[in-house]
């Protein structure tokens, strides 16, 4: 107990410092940070006007109203959100730091790797602009859609949120395990995973082929990170599936990402990935 006590306040004095990093940057350089905040947020608002004004065009899209896809849409600006805020440096885009050689950087810290991982690139305050913007985004459509927003919703949303979070942390992870084994044509893999594959967060699957709709819930579940989840927080859980259909995906996947990520850390360890120099940059 005590153990787990000790590990707990190491981790908040790690978000602290991080945070206190953070702060420093927007305070040090405010006129860039201020900048870099501003872009984020029109990023994160064009990556979903599309298909919002698509569902206002056509009274909706996919099965879906246009309020109801625009609380989908306010889900996956969030979930991308809290990847910003907790997972924006190389700790999300893994394959980077495997590929060009840097894991090494980790053995020499006197902490385990995993609490590395867990808490570097906590940036509260240059980083939490996309998750204002989902969670205002949710807010308007909720309005719209008469939504009684009670507690235990609040709850229910703040778990699907996290455990949409882990999905897509897996699928980086899982797929970022190649790097351990051909670090230079993998080495941005994870941006493939996280941004590229990942606009297909945005888009409803209601209406689609089952052909399609299965492996985007399953083998590649981009459809349990924005789809999903947040017909269910409206209490409509697609294909009659349970609402823990995706706690159950996100822990098969998990120990998947678990066994492939380890098999290939071993290697890494026994190989490593020398593509540095003495004077730092990529060979």
């Amino acid at each position: 107990m005590e153990v787990k006590k000790n590990l707990l306040l190491q981790v908040l004095r790690l978000y602290g410092f991080y945070a206190k990093l953070d702060l420093m940057w927007l305070l040090r350089d405010a006129k860039y940070a201020i900048l870099a905040i501003i872009t984020d947020t029109i990023s994160s608002l064009a990556a979903v006007s599309s298909v919002f004004l698509l569902a206002m065009r056509f009274n909706g899209v996919g099965g879906m109203n246009q309020f109801e896809v625009l609380f989908m849409l306010g889900y996956v600006t969030s979930v991308s959100g809290f990847f910003d805020l907790f997972c924006s440096m190389n700790n999300g885009h893994i394959s980077r730091r495997i590929g060009r050689g840097q894991l090494e950087h980790s053995f020499i810290q006197p902490l385990p790797i995993s609490i590395q991982l867990l808490c570097e690139g906590f940036i509260p305050f240059t980083g939490s602009s996309p998750l204002i913007c989902g969670i205002a985004i949710m807010a308007v459509s909720l309005g719209r859609l008469g939504i009684i927003v009670t507690w235990w919703w609040v709850l229910s949303l703040i778990v699907s949120l996290l455990l949409s979070l882990f999905i897509l942390l897996c699928l980086s992870y899982l797929i970022s395990s190649t790097a351990f084994y051909a670090p230079v044509a993998c080495e941005e893999i994870s941006t493939l995973v996280i941004n590229d594959l990942g606009s297909l967060m945005n888009y409803p699957l209601f209406g689609m082929p089952k052909a399609i709709v299965w492996p985007l819930i399953t083998v590649l579940p981009y459809g349990l990170l924005g789809w999903f989840p947040s017909m269910a927080l409206l209490g409509r859980p697609p294909l009659s599936l349970p609402y823990i259909y995706p706690a159950v995906v996100a822990l098969v996947l998990f120990v998947i990402t678990y066994y492939v990520f380890k098999k290939g850390f071993n290697y890494y360890v026994k190989r490593g990935a020398n593509r540095y120099k003495d004077l730092g940059f990529r060979k």
